[in-house]
């Protein structure tokens, strides 16, 4: 069977809390069972498993608290993503990107060179090519790419302390009121809403679900035009949770177009490129806490679906 290898490393950092197992591949084999502890065997055997050094880690190697482990990722076959992303900005530290649709930031899933970083990191010759912050596979849009190891995490903390602005756009379709007053001319626009509520997995448990209790979620959502049955959106996520948006529109009763999630999860199948999320990282702002420079990026937003 042909497998296709990351070009990349992955690495994880052995628990502390960990005292059951003896050696680093019997940690493997339990942590990431659904992989197979033949396969974790064959990674050793084949010198696909190492410490961060370059040593190899072996079948009998010892448990190290805290250490880490790095390997390689590797899956069957790995689907071709057809859209380019696009460098907006470079210099020393950072970069800014376009992100396209269905293409993933680091290797997850059935994707490990066919991601955000290891394209960049091919692109620009740059190996220490790093997000600053995440954005889902579904999601195109600006991201700030860190560059420099020594600077990273004063950009990681940006996001940490909300001296960032991230603005995004999405299009759904109104709820049944929404409109009738748009087709009424009644609808004086834009319409904003608060959305606050807290916010855990569900299950599966990457989705999301809203439940009872004190918020720990925050979005600004506005309703900025109007087109025959839908809505173009203006959203500030306040709090960073995963699928935030995605669920805050959910809860408004107006789940994006194209969400193969929400409401419900949809069966897994290819991506239907003809059919991407609606939903766009359009606008990045901040002030580089290494150079000072004013950023200000912002890319073409969602155009209304056609027919």
């Amino acid at each position: 069977m042909t497998t296709v290898r990351a070009a990349q490393p992955s690495y994880i950092v052995l628990p502390r809390e960990v005292t059951d197992k003896p050696t680093v591949l019997s940690f493997l084999m339990s942590h990431f069972a659904r992989i197979g502890e033949e396969v974790w065997l064959q990674r050793v055997r084949d010198g696909k498993v190492h410490w961060q050094d370059g040593t190899l880690i072996d079948e009998n190697t010892e448990y190290r608290p805290t250490a880490r482990v790095y390997y390689y990722r590797e899956v069957v076959a790995e689907t071709h993503i057809p859209f380019k992303e696009q460098i907006l900005y470079r210099d020393e530290e950072i970069l800014i990107v376009h992100k396209p649709h269905f293409l993933p930031v680091t290797p997850s899933g059935n994707y490990v060179n066919e991601c955000l970083v290891h394209r960049l990191r091919i692109d620009t010759g740059i190996e220490t090519v790093s997000p600053a912050h995440r954005l889902d596979r579904e999601t195109a849009g600006v991201m700030l790419m860190s560059l420099n190891p020594q600077t990273r995490h004063q950009y990681h903390d940006l996001f940490k302390s909300k001296t960032i602005t991230k603005e995004y756009q999405a299009l759904a379709r109104l709820t049944p009121e929404l409109k009738q007053k748009a087709d009424a001319g009644e609808l004086d626009l834009p319409i904003r809403w608060t959305v606050k509520n807290r916010m855990k997995p569900a299950n599966p448990s990457f989705l999301m679900q809203v439940v009872e209790g004190e918020a720990n979620t925050h979005s600004e959502i506005a309703l900025i035009a109007v087109q025959g049955e839908f809505g173009l959106f203006e959203l500030s996520p306040i709090t960073g949770k995963t699928h935030q948006l995605r669920v805050h529109m959910l809860s408004l009763g107006m789940p994006l177009l194209n969400d193969r999630f929400y409401p419900e999860l949809q069966p897994k199948k290819e991506d239907n490129f003809e059919q991407p999320l609606q939903l766009l990282a359009y606008r990045l702002r901040f002030e580089d806490p290494v150079t000072g420079k004013q950023h200000d990026w912002q890319v073409d937003g969602l155009e209304f679906p056609r027919g």
